[in-house]
């Protein structure tokens, strides 16, 4: 039975198992594991997985059950679950869980969600073992539960000083029934001893002392080496080749055509080339001949996109929401203000490039892989190459980078494809004009936008045609390339208006770190800022009142999205610009810009301050950050994931874009594709309001607002309103 983590709380109960020597191990089951029997034991351990285990030495260990790629929560899920059970994090061994989405849920790193769908399951886990270990307790001692106490992985009787160690108690606490998950109490908040502090993630002293952790480091007894190459233009296919000559080279095993399919998410068509090496096989990759059929797509172009994007946005589109009377507010306002936004392609550029370890034996599956959807990989596989899903074991190593790239595992199914032709353990290794060649890009996109002001200052209306990329039957957006209906300013004014019309293309399209909205706010939030001058108001002041009096707005009537809690959002633009020191003068070529978002359940607002020479050079000095995400788990952590959205939107914002010419991305290496330098990186100042409010993720929801707070700061330092990005592309120069 597959489960929704989002549901797991509902579903789940408690399996306790007695381990060889009188240990415990505890978990959730979602149900029966398919040939498995219940109490079924392998080298004393219950087959399936587990979050706790203890054993009769006292060794406890904790196991992190999502991918890990950077976000932390391989030390933030283990964290709340010490919380709970009343052990110091330090003392704990941390694993990665193995995937088994009938013990532990959907296992996936994407969207923000490890924490909010795992916290309350995961104090309940920790809570459960806790009031098992202290019942053990008091009935080897002969008192009641209620004069034990549990903490730092000791049992203490107060009134007689007794104590006994997790360890001693494993054995019989294994034997009790566990307790109704629904009555389990937990802990008070003002009572956590361990979150909200910073803990060091778990694997830091493997990282910088260079031990494998990454998928781009497995190594396998007879493992052999490949390289794939794909046509330049997606979907294409193999016309010719010259495998003979690849095959003849030293070093090389293997050269064929795998013909894969039109899928760009699946097995796509290309050439293996199997060495001794990766170098090996990059350098035979050098030699390799390949005519291509490059389909339909040869004729897309970025310049093609923008040419029709400014012809659609001078018509009418369809219409997908209108509220009040927006003629009448336009023709009743003192100042209207038009202008045409628009945002590049992105690349995700991961740090380690997309890679995969297989191992096909007869009719089963190993693959060792940096994927952020395990089980997605797993049924990718499955049905590729026609094998049972329970045939096939997926080892989530360490992800060098994840932003949403690998939600795809095309390059999972690759090695699992090329494994099973020859019949070794195989890793796969993109090069780097692999990677940013055969991204899932994040969409390009335009809006022609006008806005009407009153006499007072205030937005009085809003008009936006939105152009964006549609599928080729141009009947629907593409991946990542549409606007929610809701999108601020809807519902927050009475008269708005939004259009939307498309542009059919075939340029593989994805998820972003906090997509859509890591495009959407630098245009609402910019165009905000017009408005704000255009009718002589602060743009601080403007945004307050936009967001008007506290309350909460329910999602649309589709049930997309959470709620809108005005109250936290006006609470970090306040506290963000104090701790700005908003308001104050500057002489010109330097400025302060302000920007906030929502998104992913994360109210984030941020300002930034800039310089501008007079030649046009500029430099980001600082950026503050206050986020209300509810409860903060690792502080650490979250300050980390803060400061890195802000210097990955900060990269995006000044620096890069995708662009295609004739159906090719031309971007292929950092030469071309700039990540920001250390040079560049300004000073980060992170806060958090934190609010009893369930918490959030914080891998996303602080990239959004970099954009519009950075060009916003720009336009108030030398008057050059930035409308269209990379920020590299706009001359700065000013007199």
């Amino acid at each position: 039975m597959k489960t929704d983590s989002t549901h797991m709380d509902r579903r789940s109960f408690l399996r306790v198992t007695a381990l060889t020597g009188g240990g415990l191990l505890l978990g959730f089951s979602l149900g029966p594991r398919p040939g498995a029997d219940a109490a079924e034991t392998v080298g004393g351990m219950f087959t399936p997985n587990a979050f706790i285990r203890i054993t009769a030495d006292g060794r406890i260990t904790l196991l992190a059950k999502n991918p890990e790629c950077g976000q932390g929560v391989k030390t933030s899920l283990p964290m709340i679950l010490a919380e709970e059970l009343g052990v110091d994090i330090s003392v704990v061994s941390i694993e990665q869980a193995g995937v088994d989405e009938n013990v532990f849920g959907r296992q996936f790193a994407g969207g923000s969600r490890s924490t909010p769908d795992n916290f309350d399951v995961l104090r309940r886990a920790g809570a459960a073992a806790r009031i098992m270990l202290v019942q053990a307790a008091a009935e080897t001692w002969g008192v009641p539960v209620n004069e034990c106490e549990a903490g730092a992985g000791t049992v203490i009787h107060g009134a007689s000083k007794r104590s006994l160690r997790y360890g001693e108690l494993a054995g019989k606490a294994a034997k009790l029934s566990p307790p109704d998950e629904k009555s389990i109490p937990l802990k008070a908040t003002a009572d956590f001893k361990l979150l909200g502090t910073r803990v060091g993630g778990v694997d830091n002293p493997a990282i910088v002392t260079g031990r494998p952790l990454f998928g781009i480091d497995q190594n396998l007894p007879g493992m052999v080496y490949a390289v794939f190459e794909r046509c330049p233009v997606p979907g294409g296919k193999v016309k010719s080749s010259n495998l003979d000559r690849i095959k003849t080279l030293p070093s090389v095993l293997d050269a064929f055509v795998l013909e894969g399919g039109d899928d760009p998410t699946g097995l796509m068509p290309g050439v293996a080339i199997v060495a001794v090496s990766t170098w090996a096989a990059m350098s035979a990759r050098r030699q390799l001949q390949v005519t291509w059929d490059d389909g339909d797509m040869a004729a897309h172009s970025t310049t093609a996109y923008d040419e029709r994007a400014a012809e659609l946005g001078g018509k009418p589109g369809r219409e997908m929401r209108k509220d009040g009377d927006v003629d009448g507010a336009f023709a009743a306002a003192k100042a209207v203000v038009k202008s045409a936004y628009s945002y590049p392609f992105l690349s995700h550029a991961t740090l380690e490039p997309q890679n995969c370890t297989a191992h096909v034996r007869g009719d089963s599956v190993e693959i060792w892989a940096p994927t952020q959807t395990p089980g997605g990989g797993q049924d990718l596989v499955a049905k590729t190459l026609k094998i049972p899903k329970e045939k096939i074991t997926v080892h989530m190593t360490r992800i060098g980078g994840g932003f949403g790239r690998r939600l795809m595992n095309d390059y999972m199914v690759e090695a699992a494809a090329i494994a099973h032709r020859v019949k070794a353990p195989v890793k796969v290794t993109w090069t780097r004009e692999d990677d940013m060649r055969h991204d899932f890009y994040r969409p390009a996109g335009w809006h022609f936008i006008e806005g009407a002001v009153d006499a007072q200052g205030r937005i009085a209306g809003w008009k936006n045609h939105f152009v964006t990329l549609g599928n080729k039957e141009a009947v629907e957006p593409v991946r990542s390339a549409a606007l929610s209906t809701d999108e601020l300013p809807a519902r927050f004014l009475a008269n708005y208006r939004l259009e939307q019309s498309l542009i059919p293309t075939v340029v593989p399209t994805g998820f972003l770190r906090a997509p859509g909205s890591n495009a959407i706010a630098f245009v609402m939030q910019s165009f905000i800022d017009e408005l704000a001058h255009a009718g002589g108001r602060d743009p601080l002041a403007i945004r307050l009142e936009l967001l008007g009096e506290d309350r909460t707005i329910p999602p649309a009537a589709t049930g997309r999205g959470p709620a809108y809690d005005v109250a936290r959002m006006k609470g970090v633009v306040r506290r963000v610009a104090a701790s700005a020191n908003w308001g104050k003068k500057f002489e010109k070529g330097r400025g302060q810009g302000i920007a906030f978002h929502f998104s992913h359940s994360g109210y984030v607002a941020e300002v930034a301050e800039v310089s501008v020479a007079k030649d046009g050079t500029l430099v980001v000095h600082d950026v503050w950050c206050c986020a209300d995400v509810g409860p903060i788990i690792n502080r650490s952590g979250a300050e980390a994931q803060v400061e890195g959205s802000i210097i990955d939107g900060l990269s995006a914002t000044w620096r890069q874009e995708i662009t295609i010419d004739r159906g090719r991305t031309v971007q292929g290496n950092f030469n071309d594709y700039p990540l920001l330098r250390i040079a560049d990186i300004p000073r980060v100042h992170v806060d958090f309001i934190e609010s009893a409010n369930p918490p959030t993720g914080l891998g996303e929801p602080a990239l959004p607002p970099v954009a519009p707070a950075v060009c916003n700061a720009i336009f108030a330092a030398c008057g050059k309103r930035l409308r269209s990005l990379p920020v590299s592309k706009t001359d700065l120069r000013w007199s």
